[in-house]
């Protein structure tokens, strides 16, 4: 399978990428990393093929999205007029891609409640317009989309998390990154997954808390 994962020096997709390279079951897998800079992710020249994508930049998607049967965006559409998600869109479907993960933040739905929850749309409120709209682009797509709605992130060395779809209440506050990879690399594996769905995803025990927990 070719996957790409675009914003590919962001921490997740870090550990993302790291794993699918050095795990045995992803040994199918063709891995493509788009990002600014390449030059960050040159220890990886050997493994991977890696490409200068500038997420504004159709053409730029559009190059990278050949070929592809999977893609990752590790980055929160906060443009105006969401110029990322729109360019995600068109390149996948002139390339006749349809599988798509993309982050996203919790609170979109106003599904996150109680005082973490007003903190949180607080917090969040400068750019929740535009990630509220990334998700009913994608949504109207026509694509297979994931949305994944991201805790307040940690670095712990754990994977521990729930998962939550977009009609339910938002459980925990908090995970770490590593868990957050660990259900991404669930769907690469299983591409059906959590198919046109938007899911939440934290750690349990961190439910209640009234701020994020490092």
């Amino acid at each position: 399978m070719n996957f790409l994962i675009l914003a590919a020096n962001g921490q997740i997709a870090r550990i993302v990428e790291n794993r699918i390279l050095s795990e045995d079951n992803f040994q199918d897998i063709n891995l493509t990393l788009g990002l600014r800079n390449p030059r960050r992710l040159v220890s990886l020249e050997s493994k991977a093929r890696i490409m200068e994508v500038d997420l504004n930049n159709n053409q730029a998607v559009n190059k990278a999205m050949y070929k592809q049967n999977l893609v990752f965006v590790d980055v929160v559409d906060h443009t105006k007029d969401n110029t990322i998600t729109k360019n995600v869109i068109e390149a996948m479907k002139v390339n006749h891609v349809s599988r798509v993960i993309f982050v996203n933040i919790l609170g979109i739905y106003n599904e996150v409640g109680g005082e973490f929850g007003r903190w949180n749309h607080q917090f969040v409120m400068p750019g929740l317009q535009a990630a509220i709209n990334s998700d009913k682009l994608l949504a109207r797509s026509g694509l297979h989309y994931t949305t994944l709605r991201l805790p307040w992130l940690n670095d712990r060395n754990e994977i521990k998390y729930s998962i939550t779809t977009h009609n339910e209440p938002y459980i925990g506050v908090s995970g770490s990154r590593k868990s957050i990879a660990d259900a991404i690399l669930k769907i690469v594996r299983n591409p059906a997954l959590y198919d046109n769905d938007s899911i939440g995803i934290a750690d349990p025990d961190t439910q209640g808390k009234d701020r994020p927990v490092y």
